[in-house]
């Protein structure tokens, strides 16, 4: 696709470009031989380079974390929507000749072969044509071991920002709220230690052209706000980076900020006006919005995967709602993309928002011609208009694709990281049989294999080359007794460099990412076998230096003693 993202955006990944990395530590001897003399001259380079590699999920602040709470059980009794249903779309909106039916079976085939060969361990899909469900689907288990059906709530992440979007044009079509007028109006709360924020419109936020950046505003890294209250709260000592509406940045906080207007201006909370508004009127029973990753279900929750094998882990905290907090089922994703195609009508013929209100929010803003309100703009391979998001997590990803031409809606939530961008690859299929291609095969064997393989074998010989070092290490220093003790520094310091590497790794990925955010369980969920193998490294080389320091002192107290 045109577009790649990062939890929470849609941005360009950083180049992985050479650099002046190598020859930083040539000393570091942990056998005292010249093999690893060799490996531990390429430590820097291998940290900086693997780093680099690997797409950076959270530099415009992505994630952030979307989190979630179960449905009750009264809230999953919302029939699916029945295949078949004539469409809403009238004739002339679907172009002639537009892509074609997409097949089911076709789609059971490719995603099975997909989950084969990369090991995804679960995925749910809708494909929508018109008012039409072509297909919803779920494969494979969640983390919890249940099947993931077409009913089972999983994350959608910074898709939630088309639902905030949608609320705040609801409240614009009742009058309530100036698209162009200040935020300050609707929301007096909303303050920063910057006059400039005086002038942030609402459109400004939802196209993403506040201001507000990363690079001046460290959202994902601080402390994280518990409601959407405290994450406008949080703003009043922040600065702009930028004059509003003269640069665009992917910010979750610009959409954060959105949710706080509309519960403000609506007089309930946010998840209460997403339930009676958007969710109920469109049948999306299994749908809900919340606030920080400890409300996720257990069905919500995702994996990453080690030498091909997913393991299930909890989502790194943050805060994400308005930005990333919804849940939903394909189901209910296929409700929401019959409105989408409908301009507005979603099944049944129930109305949420105006056509105008919807090509408003496909209008985007001039400073950046991709993105418009909550919704990015671009092309499919052959071409075709697309209006689509992407959701990432550490632990799930989502993506929504609407194509404009034949009227195509395509939901895919997958329950692996944003390291892996399955949800994005099976939507590229997807894509790609509506409009009659044939679609690019899984790689086999998937690279994230062969890239666990080297570090997984970088750890074995880490491992053995400290165990002989920790061996000779009372040799090592009987011969250094008695030299000057700058030179044994000297040889000793580069042993340091993996424990400072670990600790200053946020750095290293800010630099990197050119300015990203994250947190440290952020950077290690992302370099998942990188950061494993530096781990081991770190305390290989730790007790390698806490050993030959040992033996320094009682050389040198022996030879006091004589």
């Amino acid at each position: 696709m045109v577009f790649r993202r990062v939890e929470g955006g849609i941005s360009q990944w950083p180049g992985s470009g050479g650099g002046p990395y190598g020859r930083v530590m040539p000393e570091l001897d942990i056998t005292g031989g010249p093999v690893f003399r060799r490996l531990a001259a390429a430590l820097p380079a291998a940290c900086v380079l693997a780093l680099a590699a690997v797409p950076p999920a959270a530099l415009s602040s992505s994630p952030s974390p979307s989190p979630f709470r179960a449905p009750s059980g009264s809230q999953l009794g919302a029939p699916p929507v029945s295949p078949g249903t004539e469409s809403l779309l009238p004739a002339s909106r679907i172009a002639a000749g537009a892509g074609r039916e997409i097949d089911p079976a076709a789609v059971d085939r490719f995603v099975n072969a997909y989950r084969e060969a990369t090991g995804l361990p679960g995925v749910a899909v809708a494909v929508t044509r018109g008012a039409k469900v072509v297909h919803v689907a779920g494969y494979g288990r969640t983390a919890s071991g249940e099947p993931v059906t077409g009913r089972t709530p999983m994350a959608v992440a910074s898709l939630s920002k088309s639902f905030t979007a949608l609320a705040v044009m609801q409240l614009v079509e009742e009058g309530r709220v100036g698209l162009d007028a200040p935020v300050r109006e609707a929301l007096p709360e909303f303050t920063m230690a910057d006059p400039r924020a005086a002038r942030i419109t609402v459109r400004q936020l939802l196209d993403q052209t506040s201001g507000m950046a990363t690079s001046a505003f460290r959202e994902r890294s601080l402390p994280q706000p518990r409601s959407l209250r405290e994450a406008v709260a949080r703003l009043r000592g922040a600065r702009l980076a930028a004059d509003p509406g003269t640069r665009w940045s992917y910010h979750n906080t610009n959409f954060q900020v959105a949710a706080r207007l509309v519960e403000v201006v609506a007089g309930v909370p946010f998840a209460d006006r997403l339930r009676t508004h958007v969710f109920g009127p469109l049948g999306m029973r299994d749908s809900r919005t919340i606030d920080t990753e400890r409300d996720l279900p257990p069905t919500a929750r995702g994996h990453l995967h080690l030498l091909g094998v997913p393991i299930a882990l909890a989502e790194p905290h943050g805060f994400g709602n308005g930005s990333g907090g919804v849940i939903s089922s394909a189901g209910d994703m296929a409700r929401w993309m019959i409105m989408q195609a409908g301009e507005g009508t979603g099944p049944g013929g129930v109305r949420v928002v105006s056509a105008a209100g919807v090509a408003e929010m496909r209008t985007p803003s001039r400073i950046k011609r991709s993105y418009a309100l909550g919704w990015a703009l671009g092309t499919t391979g052959s071409g075709a208009p697309v209006v689509e998001h992407d959701g990432d997590l550490s632990t799930a990803t989502a993506r929504q694709t609407l194509l404009l031409r034949s009227g195509h809606g395509i939901v895919v939530m997958a329950n692996t990281g944003t390291a892996y961008d399955d949800s994005g690859a099976i939507a590229d299929a997807l894509v790609a049989m509506a409009e009659g291609r044939e679609p690019e095969p899984p790689p086999s064997p998937s690279p994230f294999l062969l890239v666990d393989a080297v570090f997984a074998l970088a750890a074995a010989l880490t491992l053995a080359l400290a165990g002989r070092g920790l061996v000779r290490s009372r040799r090592w220093s009987a011969r250094r007794a008695g030299r000057p003790g700058w030179r044994t520094a000297a040889r000793l310091l580069p042993y340091a460099a993996p424990g400072v590497l670990c600790l200053t790794i946020t750095d290293v990925f800010r630099v990197l990412s050119r300015g990203g955010d994250a947190t440290w369980a952020h950077v290690a969920y992302l370099y998942f076998s990188f950061v494993i193998w530096l781990l081991l490294a770190a305390v290989a080389c730790a007790l390698l230096l806490l050993a030959r320091l040992r033996h320094l002192v009682l050389a040198g107290a022996g030879q006091a003693s004589r």
